[in-house]
């Protein structure tokens, strides 16, 4: 069975998230939206460039490099694209797919240069009725791989005339309208909707929903099943809780059955507590919630790892971690890369903050970004030089100095190692 999607729409102008297609009024941070949809269940996000000229675009697009930075779920982009250049922008910043209007003039013939250039599997084409399947259907199949449909009132008739696969964007959207949608055709995808899209929707709900009802959504169903678990005398289970992305120990807790079916349906971590003796979904109160990544048994059975994404701090005193206070700690030489990098960050950005007389960083900062520039081009020189011996070892201490040179950049440009690292993993 095909899985559906829940996919949420947003609206781009001058840069800022809006409301619609024809309400401008400025929403909430945009950032933190795309931050609650990678957590929240949404399968995909489709944007919607809503600039009426060249300057406003191209403002849109470092937007959507911005978003694209931040998402880990597929973002598809449309509007204001005129040409093949625009549909390599969108592209370029990290969109997985350009979404074309088909009521301009120039979109079938756009539509066959992207086809040609980037292949059809990277275009996607909105559409208000099915008048171009009369007239354009073969370089409509031929040229872009799926539908985005704007009227719902072709629910249930576009099989008739196309077997390409597509969503619909919703404007009754109780769970059963949406039922309704994801079981009109055997080609539909996925639904949209502006309750979908809210700030505040209960997605995993509504897939929990559509679970029952037959309709494969993703949502989260374990491998194990309760009954296999060992359980300690108060039949509960063991919960060490780690950030997703830094693998930090965030906190340990405890479910019985109840706190497990309830963090599946919900995709939060929801625990028992054994001191007010109820069950307790984390951050209900505090808003610190922790949305499931995964779920993983020891070899035992007896416990259970949760990779989370953390919002806020997860101890009840403030802190990130409740594991905060070291009893015992030996002097080592941190190995992890990434920490290495962000130490080594740190103390740069701390002799910028304080200087310190007779640090070599500070004198570069003193110098300027030109001095600066000057050292990261030598050391990339060093590099390349050091390539050509055969020792590796040269080649080593050249990419350490050339790594400690472009930190001092980074910080001198407000640039830090996260903001590089999700960069690097759209490529």
């Amino acid at each position: 069975m095909n899985k559906k999607n829940l996919i949420a729409t947003i609206y781009l102008k001058n840069g800022k998230l809006v409301n619609g297609f024809k309400d401008h009024t400025e929403q909430d941070d945009l950032i933190e939206r795309i931050r609650l949809y990678n957590d929240n269940g949404i399968d995909k996000i489709y944007l919607f460039d809503l600039s009426d000229n060249d300057a406003e675009h191209e403002l849109n697009l470092h937007t959507m490099k911005e978003i694209n930075r931040v998402a880990e779920i597929p973002v598809y982009a449309g509007g204001n694209i005129n040409r093949l250049e625009d549909i390599k922008k969108i592209l370029y910043a990290g969109c997985k797919k350009a979404i074309l209007n088909p009521v301009k003039d120039v979109t079938a013939q756009v539509s066959k240069e992207g086809a040609l250039r980037f292949g059809k599997d990277k275009l996607a084409l909105s559409i208000h009725n099915v008048d171009l399947f009369f007239k354009q259907k073969e370089d409509v199949e031929n040229n872009t791989s799926e539908l985005i449909v704007l009227d719902p009132a072709l629910m249930g008739t576009l099989g008739n005339v196309t077997d390409m696969p597509y969503s619909m964007l919703l404007t009754e959207t109780d769970n059963e309208s949406v039922c309704k949608a994801l079981q009109a055709d055997e080609t539909i995808t996925g639904v949209s909707s502006r309750t979908i899209s809210a700030y505040d929707a209960d997605v995993m709900g509504l897939k929990a929903y559509l679970a029952e009802q037959g309709i494969a959504t993703g949502h989260l169903e374990s491998s194990c099943d309760w009954s296999e678990f060992k359980l300690n005398s108060d039949g509960m289970i063991p919960v060490i809780v780690q950030d997703y992305k830094t693998n930090d120990v965030l906190m340990l807790a405890y479910m019985n059955e109840e706190a497990f079916q309830t963090t599946l349906s919900l995709g939060k971590m929801t625990y028992y507590s054994r001191s007010r003796n109820e069950l307790w979904t984390k951050g209900m109160t505090s808003g610190h919630y922790q949305y499931v990544k995964s779920l993983s048994i020891d070899c035992d059975k007896d416990t259970i790892l949760a990779k989370v994404s953390q919002i806020g701090a997860a101890c009840h005193t403030g802190n990130r971690s409740c594991f905060y206070t070291d009893m015992v700690k030996e002097e080592y030489n941190e190995k992890n890369p990434l920490e290495v990098f962000e130490n080594e960050y740190n103390l740069i950005l701390d002799r910028k903050l304080h200087p310190k007389e007779g640090s070599y960083t500070n004198y570069l900062f003193d110098k300027g970004i030109d001095k600066i520039l000057k050292k990261v081009g030598e050391e990339a020189t060093e590099i390349v030089i050091a390539a050509k011996n055969p020792d590796p070892e040269e080649i080593k201490y050249e990419i350490a100095d050339f790594l400690y040179h472009m930190m001092v950049m980074m910080v001198d440009k407000g640039i830090t190692w996260e903001e590089v690292l999700e960069e690097l993993s759209q490529r």
